[in-house]
C-alpha cells in the first residue's frame, strides 16, 4: 500500500482499507493500492500543518513564491509520466487537452500565484498615520483543499488553484486526493515535496492524504488548527461538509452545482443559425460534458425556430462521438440526473441508453420540457445532469422569460446570444439584470465552457454554484483572500509592526499600497 506524505514524510499508513483507481476507457483496475487514512492519520497531518504554520507565519512572499516557482519546474520535468498517468486514470485525452492544455494551465497558476506572493498586492495594505490604524489581509493557518475528478491537474487538491492561492497566501496545505486519480496526485506530490526541500520550507508545508471515510473528513474541516477548506466537487458531499464546518465556525468554500443557463434570443439565432447551433453541441459535448461551467440548460424561442435548433441540436449529438466518463460513479450520477429530469416533465428527444458496455459513458442526450412544465417544477429541472446531456425549454412568450429566470438556482455562468444588429436589445435589457443576479460570470454570444486564468475572472456564483457569492476560485490575486484573514494593528509602535505596515513617508497622511505600488489619499483622514 502506497505510503502518505505526513509531516515531510513518505509515511506508511495506519490504513486497514485501500482501493484502486480504475481505467474508465477499459474498466480494468490499475495497479497500486492506496490507503483510506484513519482519524489518527488524519489528526497527524493537522498537527504537523499547525507546526508549520507557526514556523512560516511572518514569512516574506518571497519565501512562498520560491517555492511555487520551483513547484512549476518539478512539475514541468515530469510533465510526459503526469500526462500518461493522468490519461490512465481518467481517459481524458493526452493531446490537446493534458498536455498542451491543462498541465500548462497548472504551472502558469502557479506561477502567477507566485507574482502575486512576491509583490504582496494581494494584502491590501491600509495605513491610516493620522488615526494610527494599520490593516492587512495575512495568512490564515492550514488550509484543507479537496480536489475534484474531473481536473487532474488545474484543480487537483495539490497542484490546483486552491492550492496554489492557500500557498502564496503564506498557507500549509493539507491536499485531499480524489479517488479517481491517486497516482497522478502522487506524481505531483512528490514533486511538491521536492520543492518545499529544495526551497526550505518546513515539514508539514504540503501534505497528502489520499482518502478517508466520511468522519475524515468532517474531521478536516472542522478542527481546531484549520483555517479553512476549498472544495470542488458533488454538492451532496460538499453540502454535508459545509454543514460540519459551518458548525465549527470555519470558512468552506465550495463549488458545488452549476447547469450553466443559455439564452437564444429569436434575432440573434435566426440570424447566426448554424453557427449557434455547432458552437452549442461542441460546447456541451466538449470533455463529454464534464466541466462546471457546461451549458447544462437551454432556453429558446417557441414555435418553428425553436423546433428547427432542437431537431439540429439532436442530429448531431447522433452524429458525435460518445465520449468516455470519468468514472463509474460519474455514469452512475449521470443516469440519475437523467431520470430526475425526466420524472419533472422532460422528455428525451435523442440518447439516454447505454453506449458501449468496455468503457464508463452514455449516450449523448438531449431532453426538452415546456414552458408550463418548467415553471410547475422549476428545481427539478434544473437536476445537474453532469456530462454529456442537456436541457432544451422552449420559451412561450416574451414575458415568461422573467417568469422562469427568477425560478433559476445561482449558476457560475449565465449566457445570452442576441441579434448583432439590435433587433434583439429590447428584450436583453428586459432579462439580463435578472439573469445578473444569479450568475457569477455574465456571458454574450459565447459559450460558458472553459475559465480563462485571468485576474479579471471571477469563477464564482450565487448558491448553490459556490458556498459564497463573494469570492472567485480563478483569478489571481483575488482567489487568494478566500485563505487570509483581515487583521488590523491600532497605535502598535513601528517597529513591532510587519514590515509591510511601516511608514513610507514623513507627512501624516494615510497611505494605501494599491497593485504594489504605494499611493496617498489627497485628503487628511479625521
Amino acid at each position: 500500500m502506497h505510503p502518505v506524505l505526513i509531516n515531510g514524510e513518505w509515511t506508511p499508513s495506519q490504513a486497514t482499507e485501500g482501493f484502486q483507481a480504475v481505467n474508465p476507457a477499459t474498466r480494468e483496475k490499475l495497479p497500486g493500492l492506496f490507503p483510506v487514512s484513519p482519524l489518527s492519520e488524519v489528526t497527524n497531518a493537522i498537527e504537523a500543518a499547525a507546526r508549520a504554520f507557526e514556523q512560516v507565519a511572518g514569512w516574506p512572499g518571497t519565501r512562498f513564491a520560491e517555492f511555487l516557482e520551483r513547484y512549476a519546474v518539478e512539475i514541468e520535468n515530469i510533465a510526459d509520466l503526469l500526462v500518461t498517468t493522468a490519461h490512465q486514470e481518467t481517459a481524458l485525452p493526452v493531446s490537446p487537452r493534458l498536455k498542451e492544455g491543462e498541465l500548462p494551465r497548472t504551472t502558469s497558476q502557479l506561477r502567477q500565484a507566485a507574482a502575486a506572493a512576491r509583490d504582496e498586492s494581494w494584502r491590501q495594505v491600509t495605513i491610516d498615520t493620522a488615526a494610527g490604524i494599520r490593516s492587512a489581509f495575512g495568512s490564515l493557518g492550514p488550509i484543507v483543499v479537496f480536489g475534484p475528478n474531473n481536473f487532474p491537474f488545474a484543480f487537483n487538491s495539490i497542484s490546483g488553484g486552491d492550492f496554489a492561492a492557500a500557498v502564496a497566501a503564506g498557507n500549509p496545505v493539507i491536499a485531499k486526493g480524489h479517488p479517481a486519480h491517486p497516482e497522478t496526485t502522487r506524481l505531483l506530490a512528490q514533486a511538491a515535496q521536492q520543492a518545499a526541500q529544495a526551497t526550505g520550507m518546513p515539514a508539514g508545508f504540503v501534505q497528502l492524504i489520499y482518502h478517508t471515510p466520511p468522519e475524515g473528513g468532517a474531521l478536516l474541516v472542522t478542527h481546531p488548527e484549520v483555517g479553512a477548506s476549498g472544495y470542488t466537487g458533488g454538492r451532496a458531499a460538499g453540502l454535508l461538509l459545509k454543514e460540519a464546518a459551518d458548525r465549527a465556525g470555519k470558512p468552506f468554500y465550495a463549488e458545488l452545482s452549476s447547469i450553466n443557463p443559455v439564452f437564444l434570443l429569436p434575432q440573434g439565432l435566426s440570424e447566426r443559425f448554424d453557427a449557434i447551433v455547432t458552437e452549442f453541441v461542441t460546447s456541451a459535448l466538449m470533455g463529454t460534458g464534464q466541466f462546471c461551467t457546461n451549458p447544462g440548460l437551454v432556453f429558446v424561442p417557441a414555435g418553428e425556430l425553436g423546433e428547427r435548433f432542437i431537431s439540429a441540436v439532436a442530429d448531431k449529438f447522433n452524429t458525435a462521438p460518445v465520449g468516455t466518463l470519468l468514472n463509474e460513479g460519474t455514469a452512475i450520477h449521470l443516469r440519475a440526473g437523467i431520470v430526475a429530469l425526466q420524472r419533472a416533465g422532460a422528455t428525451v428527444v435523442t440518447g439516454n441508453q447505454p453506449a458501449d458496455g468496455s468503457r464508463f459513458c452514455h449516450a449523448n442526450t438531449l431532453l426538452r420540457a415546456s414552458t408550463a412544465e418548467f415553471l410547475a417544477e422549476p428545481m427539478a429541472l434544473q437536476t445537474e445532469a453532469f456530462g454529456n446531456a442537456a436541457l432544451i425549454i422552449p420559451v412561450d412568450t416574451p414575458a415568461d422569460y422573467d417568469s422562469m429566470i427568477r425560478q433559476l438556482e445561482g449558476s457560475l455562468t449565465g449566457t445570452i446570444y442576441s441579434s448583432l444588429t439590435g433587433g434583439d436589445d429590447a428584450l436583453y435589457d428586459q432579462i439580463e439584470p435578472l439573469l445578473r443576479r444569479r450568475v457569477g460570470r455574465l456571458l454574450n454570444d459565447r459559450m460558458p465552457t472553459g475559465v480563462a486564468v485571468s485576474p479579471a475572472m471571477n469563477h464564482g456564483g450565487p448558491f448553490p454554484s459556490t458556498g459564497h457569492p463573494g469570492f472567485t476560485a480563478v483569478g489571481i490575486p483575488a482567489s487568494l483572500h478566500r485563505f487570509a484573514a483581515l487583521r488590523c494593528w491600532d497605535n502598535v509602535r513601528l517597529d513591532r509592526l510587519p514590515a509591510v505596515l511601516r511608514d513610507r513617508n514623513a507627512e501624516q497622511r494615510p497611505w494605501r499600497q494599491v497593485n504594489g505600488q504605494w499611493t496617498r489619499d489627497d485628503v487628511q483622514t479625521s
